[in-house]
């Protein structure tokens, strides 16, 4: 008799973001009985960062899934068990040898208690301190099970210390267990029904009463990204003093350029938005106002302020808001900006954004003009000195040149940590980026 305890092996729900708790699963690509091989994605999970899947690192087939679909698994809960050996052969796992029955005429001491290390336990006269649970469990009849002459039965450490725990003798106990190994169900399960009148059974709790509905109301649970979203704004509304400004500025000539890098070789196949140079206005200007390109730290009392600028650009998609930002944006040229907002923009709307790429960022901008709002007073996003909010481009009767003549305007809207910007250096920071927007040109002076 061998146990392999290598044929069957366990793939854990891992930490696929930065320090996460949980994860729900979305989608399993396979079901009981499914070959699978190493590599192989099995599951789309959504963690409060981005929706992952999940790639097998075992050849064999599915032996079993403990969770289904929907449900939200702690980070290192067992999610799929893997059959590595479905021939049933044994693979190259130690086995446990077990020795034949000696011979009659020879008398031999009693065989060892076969266990999963070293040779077993000698049996001998060596007594031990009786345990509590075990002298409870001694008057507990035994339940009828296979008989007692043959080879010791196999079962790991815990579930050994568990019968002894409970009294019940492994040799009486009928396995289950892949091989014959008892398990701790077997064990269990051998254990007889106590008398009614000895335990009676405890009043049962009463389930917690459903919340209060009106009629036509709906209840949406709130997990994934719209929960992590949530607890982020409101721990960064109700730590950082926010300081909202706005500044109505022309951006004609902006509109201009937009349609002249359109029909530009170095964009072809770019998606060139005003985005785009609001983007790189808001870099023309931390490189000017460095200071805003900080962070608090609460613990030691502590600015930190950052030598690189990855840009957050917030991003609405169908599982709720996230910020996944672009590395290094202040030494991108504006081609190399337009390829990396283009990839970010399509990553997002896929469901497919990195969780890697949505967190770090160190200033961030935010598009409420696609909605067709002109202004609003957008939330930090935690860890950052400022957000820019860009407000609907509209034609509106503005002077110019000294007449009054349609001009394409916007609102924007800048919202800092007041213990970090204080009001001279938040002020700066807006007139600089409306003045790039003014006049564009500007951008190859700055």
């Amino acid at each position: 008799m061998t146990v392999n305890m290598q044929r069957f092996r366990e793939f854990s729900m891992p930490d696929v973001g930065e320090g996460l708790t949980e994860a729900e699963i979305l989608r399993w690509y396979v079901s009981s009985g499914d070959p699978v091989h190493d590599g192989m994605t099995v599951c789309e999970v959504e963690t409060a960062k981005a929706v992952v899947e999940l790639p097998i690192p075992y050849d064999g087939t599915v032996h079993a899934i403990h969770s289904g679909e929907g449900t939200t698994v702690d980070i290192g809960a067992v999610i799929i068990t893997v059959d590595t050996a479905p021939s049933g052969e044994a693979g190259p796992a130690p086995a446990v040898p077990v020795e034949p029955p000696a011979a009659e005429e020879a008398p031999q001491p009693e065989p060892r208690q076969a266990v999963l290390v070293g040779y077993g336990v000698a049996n001998g006269s060596t007594k031990r301190r009786p345990r509590k649970s075990a002298a409870v469990a001694a008057g507990r009849p035994r339940r009828p099970g296979p008989p007692a002459d043959g080879p010791a039965p196999a079962a790991k450490p815990p579930v050994r210390k568990l019968a002894r725990d409970l009294g019940v003798e492994l040799a009486r106990v009928t396995p289950t267990g892949p091989g014959g190994v008892i398990t701790r169900a077997d064990v269990h399960a051998a254990l007889p029904a106590a008398p009614a009148d000895v335990h009676p059974a405890l009043p049962a709790a009463p389930a917690p009463a459903p919340p209060d509905r009106q009629a036509g109301e709906r209840r949406i649970p709130v997990k994934g990204v719209r929960k992590a979203v949530a607890e982020a704004m409101v721990a960064s509304a109700f730590t950082a003093p926010h300081v909202t400004e706005f500044l109505t500025v022309d951006v004609t000539r902006t509109m201009k350029l937009v349609r002249r890098l359109r029909g530009d070789p170095d964009f072809a196949g770019l998606r060139v938005t005003p985005m785009l140079l609001v983007a790189k206005a808001l870099l023309s200007a931390v490189r000017r106002h460095p200071a805003v390109n900080a962070s608090w730290d609460e613990a030691r009392q502590e600015i930190v302020l950052k030598d690189d600028v990855h840009l957050g650009i917030a991003a609405a998609t169908p599982r709720g808001l996230i910020v996944p930002h672009i590395r290094d944006a202040h030494a991108r040229t504006l081609p190399e900006l337009a390829r990396c907002l283009h990839d970010l923009v399509d990553t997002a709307r896929a469901g497919k954004t990195a969780p890697a790429d949505l967190s770090g960022s160190t200033v961030t901008v935010t598009n409420i003009g696609v909605f067709g709002v002109d202004t609003g007073t957008p939330i930090l996003n935690p860890g950052e000195a400022a957000i820019l909010a860009v407000g609907a481009i509209r034609e509106r009767p503005w002077v110019h040149k000294g007449r009054i003549v349609p001009r394409q305007v916007t609102t924007l809207a800048i919202s800092f940590d007041h213990r970090l910007v204080d009001g001279e250096l938040g002020s700066r920071v807006l007139t600089e980026i409306a003045a790039v927007l003014e006049r564009p040109k500007r951008l190859i002076t700055r």
